[in-house]
């Protein structure tokens, strides 16, 4: 984690409020005033600089002068509110090591009732251009990097309530603000994987993307990489994209998601599967 562990068990009940209240003012602002802070805090201006300066050193807030003095959650600061708000739900007690890094999440092993995953989502930096362009989330006003993680954290977890345990994902078993907890898939990716019935594997993962298709869903960013294996099974991961199958490019994408699964097993086992043969089993 960028913020360490004890300063998120310290947190003083005033900088919690001092998160909360950037949080809520980012609704409406890129950089909250002071005075915004003020107010909503009901807090002494000195009382006020004083907790921000240790959230800035802690690497949950930000400050930038120009053209006011102004402050903006960013990761540190937005995880430590969902983890503050997911262990006193008692929904995880502990974390654990990252076990898995992408261009707009990074997973963690945590504990709950027992071994869980803990995704947080990261739609920023060099993926935010292409994900306000690529996902239908996404509007064309003002929309923070910490919303639009949060949003794709809820589009995921949204579309694993409706998959499980239909199609082989991930347990869900909750959301708050940029995260989604579910549980652990103790497994690698199928790239690391070679099958003695590779054809079998394949139906495996095409009879899946047909009960999400059934169910309405397409994955539309389907790969090798987000399909991980445990215990020789395949559970497909990596849903905050998804489309619904009445979507006008549906057709497109779910050709896309087949080309990709048909060209690692064509790459890998010199497989020749048939495309449409595949998109017929999927939507047939």
């Amino acid at each position: 984690m960028s913020v360490a562990a004890e300063h998120i068990r310290t947190l003083n009940k005033y900088e919690k409020e001092i998160l909360l209240a950037l949080e809520r003012g980012m609704k409406r602002y890129a950089w909250v005033p002071l005075e915004q802070l003020i107010t909503a805090t009901k807090l002494s201006e000195s009382e006020v600089n004083y907790r921000l300066s240790r959230l800035i050193a802690w690497g949950m807030v930000r400050f930038n002068p120009v053209p006011y003095d102004g402050y903006a959650l960013v990761f540190g600061g937005y995880d430590t509110l969902a983890l503050a708000t997911l262990t006193h739900k008692g929904t995880i007690s502990a974390l654990g090591t990252m076990i898995g890094e992408g261009k707009e999440s990074v997973v963690y092993e945590a504990l709950g009732l027992g071994p869980v995953a803990i995704k947080f989502h990261r739609v920023g930096g060099r993926s935010f251009a292409s994900a306000r362009v690529n996902r239908e989330y996404m509007d064309d006003g003002h929309c923070p990097w910490l919303v639009a993680s949060r949003r794709s954290a809820e589009r995921e977890y949204a579309a694993l309530k409706t998959l499980h345990p239909k199609v082989s994902v991930p347990l869900p078993i909750a959301q708050n603000r940029h995260t989604v907890v579910m549980s652990l898939i103790n497994g690698g990716t199928l790239n690391r994987y070679r099958f003695e019935s590779p054809a079998d594997v394949l139906e495996e993962i095409l009879t899946n993307v047909r009960s999400a298709y059934q169910a309405g869903i397409i994955h539309s960013d389907l790969s090798e990489y987000n399909i991980l294996v445990e215990d020789g099974k395949c559970v497909l991961i990596d849903w905050p994209q998804w489309i619904e199958t009445t979507h006008p490019n549906a057709a497109t994408i779910l050709d896309r998601d087949i080309d990709n699964v048909l060209a690692f097993f064509r790459r890998k086992y010199q497989m020749n599967p048939d495309h449409e043969e595949a998109v017929r089993c999927v939507t047939g």
